[in-house]
């Protein structure tokens, strides 16, 4: 069965006041989303991948000593990645939830270490790719970046929290100024109930 493009878990213009325009959303998901969607599908048909779930694909067609991954595991792994991302933000107002400050502060010594951590790996990922705040099969929490469309699947974690530092996340709003974008991202947009809720 063919992959979808889910629906944005809120309107397009939803985050505008949060420092995410609609213009962002209507590129980001309508087209590079739907994109990675329709490519993913067209190369697996007919293949051993075709019916297979998104994370059997990625773990399946992710080569450890390549930077360079095969189409496939690009498409499906970057179609994986973004429908976890709109869900990790909410127009709405958002607390940590105890528990997950609890478990951060834990692993970092505090929420304020820990978005510092996030910060350094967005801005310091060369080129495109993503950072995350994963939970290792140990249960300790931690942040990585990734290249591409590489995420922690590939590596036995459980993503957390993920941020998309490709470029056309946040150039029509911010430009070249990553490090703003990822602040205000940990600042306004996180819904951190949804990354509690994935511990």
């Amino acid at each position: 069965m063919a992959f979808e493009l889910p629906d944005l878990p809120y309107a397009h213009d939803a985050l505008a006041s949060k420092g995410m325009s609609k213009e962002t959303l209507e590129y980001h998901h309508d087209l590079h989303h739907k994109a990675y969607v329709d490519n993913g599908n067209k190369l697996i048909a007919g293949t051993e991948w075709d019916g297979k779930s998104m994370e059997e694909i990625i773990r399946g067609t992710y080569d450890k000593s390549s930077v360079a991954q095969n189409g496939i595991f690009n498409n499906i792994s970057q179609l994986w990645n973004h429908n976890q991302f709109w869900e990790m933000m909410t127009p709405d107002q958002s607390k940590m939830p105890g528990e997950l400050e609890s478990a951060i502060t834990d692993s970092f010594g505090s929420v304020d270490k820990f978005k510092e951590d996030f910060a350094a790996a967005g801005a310091g990922q060369f080129g495109s790719g993503w950072a995350w705040l994963v939970k290792d099969a140990d249960g300790g929490l931690k942040v990585t970046k990734t290249e591409n469309g590489v995420n922690p699947l590939c590596f036995g974690q459980t993503a957390l929290l993920g941020l998309d530092v490709w470029e056309h996340s946040y150039y029509i709003d911010y430009r070249n100024k990553r490090p703003a974008y990822i602040s205000n991202f940990l600042d306004n947009l996180v819904n951190w109930e949804n990354v509690a809720s994935r511990m």
